[in-house]
């Protein structure tokens, strides 16, 4: 795998990315042959979690560049992590999902919309201008026109044009089978966020594929984020997850005592927090295991919250708007956010499913 694939989780740095109480409310409902309960609004402090939110935006707007995209920071001198680092459509794409979940205005949307559109291709295929992925890498093909097609959508608009035939690449000859585990959701998002239908023959293959890999205790590729992509992709196409039990229970133990998922080189997770949360979520149901280990989840996320109302990927580690989206989308999931929206009827099409409803078919 080239060095640019192994940095692009295209959700996390390359091989390959929460947190919320969840309390029992309402009546439950089986995904995935798990029992899977409604979550609460909220289980954080009506004045924390104003504060969180507030501080959180006022980072984000400090980002906005004049030409409407997003840099990874305020600070000129940082290049960006993980996916800030790889292309600038993460930043633009992050920003917006997030503001359509909580209601916010951004800066310039107009001028997001265009910085986006300039990207597209005239076979509909978008591409990045600033990044360290090989712009005519597979990789960046897929990670691009799924972050243009999924920003837009966020923003209110459609690209200007069909890319809806630029994903058929990966099924000829199999080439899907040879994009890293931390891919398959992409395929389904991108045609949600389109409006499209998933191609049967599309989602078939990547079915088997994930299916026919996937080990005993529900992973594929031994590493959290992996099966996060394939807990994802199932609830996409709103099919049980196989080995839906086996994978959270392999969750729950790998959690480490500061309630985080960092068990392999930094590179490889800078989102296992955000994957592993999404996993307990939506397939673990209002086991007390569970609740517990999304609330020990979200305040090992508050502790790499930064001074400048940022958070870091681990604590410490520099603001960025990759690591904004994924440890505030964590926050929402584990309910830490109240004034995030919980009915839109579009959240499976914002970015890696923090808006997601457990049991919900979208």
């Amino acid at each position: 795998m080239n060095e640019c694939m192994k940095s692009i989780r295209v959700r996390s740095s390359v091989n390959k990315g929460i947190t919320r109480r969840q309390l029992l409310c309402g009546a439950a409902c089986t995904i995935a042959g798990v029992v899977v309960s409604k979550l609460p609004d909220s289980s954080a402090a009506p004045g924390q979690s104003v504060e969180l939110a507030d501080e959180t935006l006022a980072f984000i707007r400090r980002c906005v560049r004049a030409d409407g995209g997003y840099d990874p920071s305020p600070d000129p001198a940082y290049e960006g992590n993980s996916d800030t680092k790889l292309s600038d459509l993460a930043a633009v794409t992050y920003a917006a999902t997030l503001a359509k979940t909580m209601g916010w205005q951004l800066p310039h949307p107009e001028r997001s919309i265009d910085f986006i559109q300039r990207r597209q291709q005239s076979d509909g295929s978008f591409i990045h201008l600033i990044g360290k992925m090989d712009s005519k890498s597979d990789a960046a093909l897929l990670y691009n026109t799924v972050q243009g097609v999924v920003a837009l959508r966020a923003l209110g608009e459609r690209p200007r044009i069909d890319p809806s035939k630029t994903l058929d690449r990966f099924f000829v000859g199999d080439t899907f089978k040879k994009l890293p585990w931390y891919t398959t959701s992409f395929f389904p998002l991108f045609y949600a966020a389109l409006d499209k239908p998933f191609p049967q023959q599309y989602d078939e293959a990547l079915r088997a594929h994930q299916v026919r890999n996937q080990t005993e205790d529900g992973y594929l590729g031994d590493h959290v984020a992996s099966a996060f992509h394939m807990a994802h992709y199932f609830r996409l196409v709103g099919q049980p997850t196989p080995k839906a039990k086996q994978m959270v229970a392999r969750v729950l133990r790998d959690q480490k005592t500061d309630g985080g998922w960092n068990i392999k080189e930094p590179s490889w997770d800078v989102h296992a927090c955000f994957d592993a949360v999404f996993i307990l979520r939506q397939l673990g149901g209002d086991s007390e295991p569970t609740r517990r280990a999304i609330e020990k989840a979200a305040d090992w996320v508050l502790t790499c919250r930064s001074a400048d109302g940022g958070f870091g990927h681990y604590p410490k580690w520099h603001s960025d708007m990759d690591a904004v989206y994924f440890q505030f989308g964590t926050l929402i999931q584990a309910g830490r956010v109240a004034s995030a929206k919980r009915d839109l009827v579009d959240a499976h099409t914002m970015s890696w499913g923090h808006a997601m409803q457990p049991g919900k078919t979208y």
